[in-house]
């Protein structure tokens, strides 16, 4: 029995027409979906959970009262 090879597949070099890196139109696209990703909607997210807890917390003591000992 032979026992199998543990040795790294063959390299390929960048820039063959087998890479894995995208190259053109594909890359740009993705760096345009990266940026309104990034720069709009993750802000834009962020700010809704942010604003939708503060809501909630005012409506909550809107209906129990302010924190803090019961006088």
């Amino acid at each position: 029995m032979s026992r199998p090879s543990l040795s790294a597949p063959p390299a390929i070099p960048i820039g063959t027409a087998g890479s894995a890196l995208p190259s053109g139109p594909t890359r740009r696209r993705e760096l345009a979906i990266f940026a309104v990703l990034a720069f709009v909607l993750v802000p834009v997210a962020s700010v809704a959970v942010v604003g939708g807890y503060g809501f909630m917390v005012w409506m909550y003591q809107l209906w129990a009262g302010p924190p803090g000992p019961g006088l």
